[in-house]
C-alpha cells in the first residue's frame, strides 16, 4: 500500500477544486485519516490505562489509515511517548518516594529501548511484514492471559524472583523498542513479581519504565529513520488525552469485556495480515 499523501488544506492559486476532483478527495481522505488516528489515540490511551495493550488499538488504526507496516510501527513507538506525561501526573501518589529507584531502572529501560530500536532499524520492511502477525497474535494472547500473568504473588516468591528484575527490564524494554504490543502487561507482571505486590504502584512503575524505554527509542528513530510526523501528531494528541482521562473512564468500563474486545480485534488483524501477506 502506498503511503498517504498529505495535501494542503488551502485552495491552489487557480481556484478551489470541485467536489469530485482528485485534490478534494485527497484532502478529505487526509482529514479523515487524522480524525481516525486521533480517535484511535484516545481509545488507545484509555485502554492502556485500563490495563490493556495500547498498540492493539493504535497500530491497526495506522494500517487502516494507509501507513505501511514498518512505518506504522515507527509512528506508533514515537506516539506512545505521549502517554507518559498523563500517566505520570495521574500516578503521583504511587510514585512518591520512588525517585532513586526510577532513576536507576529507567536508565536500564532506556538501554533496552535503544537496543530494540537498533534491531528495528536493521529490519527490512518485508521481514517486518512477515513477523508482525506473530507479534500481534502474541500481544493478543498475552492480553487474554493478563489476569493470570498479573496475579499478585506471595511476598516470599517475590523475594526469590528479584534476580529477574535487571534481565526482565532490559529484555522487555528491548521488545518495547522493537514492537511493544504486550510489553506493558509483561512488565507489569515483572513489577508485581519482583518489586511491589500493589497493582496500582506496580502499574505506575511500569508506566514510567515504558516511558523511559520509549523516549530512548524515539531518539534513535528520529536520528536514523524516516518518521511520518503527520501521522504521529494526531495519534500522539489522542494518546495524551486518553492517558489523562483514562483512569476516570476505566473505572466505569468492565475490564473483562474491554480485554476480550481488544484481544479479538488483534487476533482478527493478525489473521487479515496473514491472508494478505
Amino acid at each position: 500500500m502506498l503511503p498517504r499523501a498529505r495535501l494542503p488544506l488551502s485552495c491552489p492559486s487557480w481556484g478551489c477544486p470541485s467536489l469530485g476532483s482528485p485534490f478534494f478527495f485527497g484532502m478529505v481522505t487526509a482529514v479523515s485519516d487524522d480524525v481516525l488516528l486521533a480517535a484511535a489515540g484516545i481509545l488507545a490511551g484509555i485502554v492502556g490505562t485500563a490495563g490493556g495493550i495500547t498498540s492493539l488499538i493504535s497500530y491497526p488504526a495506522l494500517l487502516l489509515a494507509g501507513v505501511p507496516a514498518l512505518q506504522a510501527n515507527v509512528v506508533n513507538i514515537v506516539a506512545i511517548v505521549a502517554c507518559w506525561p498523563g500517566s505520570a501526573v495521574a500516578s503521583q501518589p504511587e510514585l512518591a518516594g520512588k525517585g532513586l529507584w526510577l532513576g536507576r531502572w529507567t536508565l536500564v529501560a532506556a538501554v533496552g529501548g535503544t537496543a530494540g530500536s537498533l534491531l528495528l532499524l536493521n529490519t527490512s520492511p518485508g521481514a517486518f511484514g512477515r513477523v508482525v502477525p506473530f507479534l500481534v497474535t502474541a500481544g493478543s494472547l498475552i492480553l487474554l492471559l493478563q489476569p493470570r500473568i498479573t496475579a499478585g504473588p506471595r511476598e516470599d516468591s517475590r523475594r526469590g524472583a528479584r534476580l529477574l528484575l535487571p534481565c526482565g527490564v532490559l529484555a522487555l524494554s528491548a521488545y518495547n523498542g522493537y514492537f511493544g504490543a504486550g510489553s506493558g502487561v509483561m512488565l507489569l507482571a515483572l513489577m508485581l513479581l519482583t518489586v511491589d505486590s500493589s497493582m496500582a504502584r506496580a502499574n505506575a512503575l511500569k508506566n514510567m519504565l515504558i516511558g523511559g524505554a520509549s523516549i530512548a527509542s524515539v531518539v534513535m528513530l528520529a536520528v536514523f529513520a524516516r518518521i511520518d510526523w503527520g501521522a504521529v501528531a494526531p495519534l500522539a494528541a489522542g494518546m495524551l488525552a486518553g492517558s489523562s482521562v483514562g483512569p476516570r473512564l476505566a473505572r466505569r468500563i468492565p475490564p473483562g469485556l474491554l480485554r476480550w474486545l481488544v484481544a479479538l480485534t488483534g487476533i482478527g488483524l493478525a489473521v487479515r495480515l496473514w491472508i494478505s501477506g
